[in-house]
């Protein structure tokens, strides 16, 4: 347990630090700008193109883990969104921003890092494609829904239109494509180019939980939502439950890859869904607190599931 501890402290110390500062310094959201531009558009997109052009073609084209990957997300998914719908007798906007609280995990700033880091670069092309996939599909189902509850009243031209350009002009998807079309044609980028490259995926995961410390300061916990336990459950213990038992049924399915796509799904929800109920106003407050929550409550639940995978509870030989 003391080895799983000194796994997740630099995680969560990063979070802290950009916390504190966030408070001590007294700076605004603004100030937070920049950061994120290289978060996004240069950091992690490096660390993906590393990750994809590194690894043998055939390894990218396992379309039974991507499939099935995303058929557990959306199950747990569709499971909150009928409980917010059905029983809380929520709308379908607000509904859909619960089920994404219950289905989105914070992949692409805490998933890479601490994965690789628990389980080694065996499991570079996995979380990969995790992030690469479910973003891609996440961004898709976001409006998708927003349109079908009457917040985006754009013509369905205009919308469709506009989610392909995200998606197709996204950093992340550029990243990854490059990577793939890298390691398809066989290609060795110059030295240099390469070096640069590390360089930028080396600072993303640091930069990226520190900007996630920073951002939960500036937004303050001051609404609980009533859905919070079962957005929590459905987020910290459903979803990696449903993603181990759909992965392991399909079978032919490495070990390590397993514990790579059960480690992201128990990661707490992802910032994005502050910034999708942002975006359509809806549901944001509790949106807001359900990110800040999910953290902290994963402080508790990510130990468990690392002591699982180190004790070779979900397959393999436990963590190296």
């Amino acid at each position: 347990m003391a080895a799983i501890l000194a796994l997740l402290l630099p995680f969560f110390g990063l979070i802290l630090i950009g916390y504190v500062a966030a408070k001590a310094s007294g700076q605004g959201a603004e100030a937070l700008g920049w950061m994120n531009t290289f978060i996004v558009y240069a950091a992690l997109p490096a660390l993906f193109f590393k990750l994809v052009s590194r690894t043998p073609i055939e390894d990218l084209t396992r379309i039974d883990f991507i499939v099935t990957q995303l058929a557990a997300v959306y199950c747990v998914f569709a499971l909150v969104f009928a409980i917010a719908f059905f029983v809380r007798k929520a709308g379908t906007a607000a509904s859909t921003i619960q089920a994404f609280g219950g289905a989105y995990g914070n992949i692409g700033y805490m998933g890479p890092g601490l994965a690789l880091l628990v389980l080694g670069d065996t499991v570079a092309v996995p979380v990969a494609l995790i992030v690469c996939f479910e973003n891609a599909t996440h961004f898709v189902v976001a409006p998708t829904m927003m349109a079908l509850a009457g917040g985006d009243r754009r013509p369905p031209i205009a919308l469709i239109s506009d989610v392909l350009r995200k998606v197709a002009l996204h950093p992340f998807i550029l990243s990854t494509a490059a990577g793939f079309l890298v390691a398809a044609l066989g290609i060795q980028p110059p030295l240099a180019a390469m070096r640069l490259v590390d360089y930028l995926a080396q600072a993303a995961a640091p930069c990226a939980l520190f900007a996630m410390g920073v951002t939960l300061a500036l937004r303050p916990l001051t609404r609980i939502p009533a859905e919070i336990g079962v957005i929590a459950l459905a987020k910290l213990v459903v979803l990696p439950t449903v993603v181990y038992l759909a992965l392991t049924a399909v079978g032919g399915i490495e070990p390590s890859w397993i514990q790579a796509a059960v480690l992201l799904a128990a990661l707490p929800t992802a910032t994005n869904v502050f910034v999708i109920s942002q975006h359509y106003g809806v549901w944001q407050e509790r949106a807001s607190a359900t990110v800040l929550i999910t953290t902290v409550l994963s402080i508790a639940t990510l130990p468990a599931v690392l002591y699982l995978i180190s004790s070779g509870f979900l397959g393999g030989e436990g963590m190296p």
